[in-house]
């Protein structure tokens, strides 16, 4: 019996979007704080509905035989049964998100 293959879709934040892609390997990598993203999957081109953000994401991905993401940017990993949509995101920081206070932020200083 044959190993089926194995399909995550890992969520990580680059230059303030959420890309969401599928891949069959994903690791930690020699390079220190980095994970390593292989075979990235996209839909077939026989597929009559073409989203333009996977699209996008083709074109960036497509010649590319490993990425390295860093572990701070990662957001999620799901091992998943099929392929879903590959997308960007606008990133939202969120509402019930706070910033920390810095010690320059403040209007007065409590001494």
């Amino acid at each position: 019996m044959g190993e089926k293959t194995r399909l995550y879709r890992i969520s990580f934040i680059n230059k303030d979007k959420v890309y969401d892609i599928y891949a069959k390997q994903v690791y930690e990598s020699d390079l220190y704080g980095f994970l390593a993203i292989e075979e990235i999957v996209f839909g077939n081109a026989s597929e009559i509905l073409i989203d333009p953000s996977e699209e996008k994401l083709k074109a960036e991905f497509g010649g590319v035989k490993r990425s390295f993401v860093p572990l701070h940017s990662i957001i999620r990993i799901d091992e998943v049964k099929e392929r879903g949509l590959c997308k960007i995101t606008d990133y939202d920081s969120g509402d019930n998100v706070t910033v920390f206070p810095t010690a320059s932020g403040g209007k007065g200083s409590s001494e």
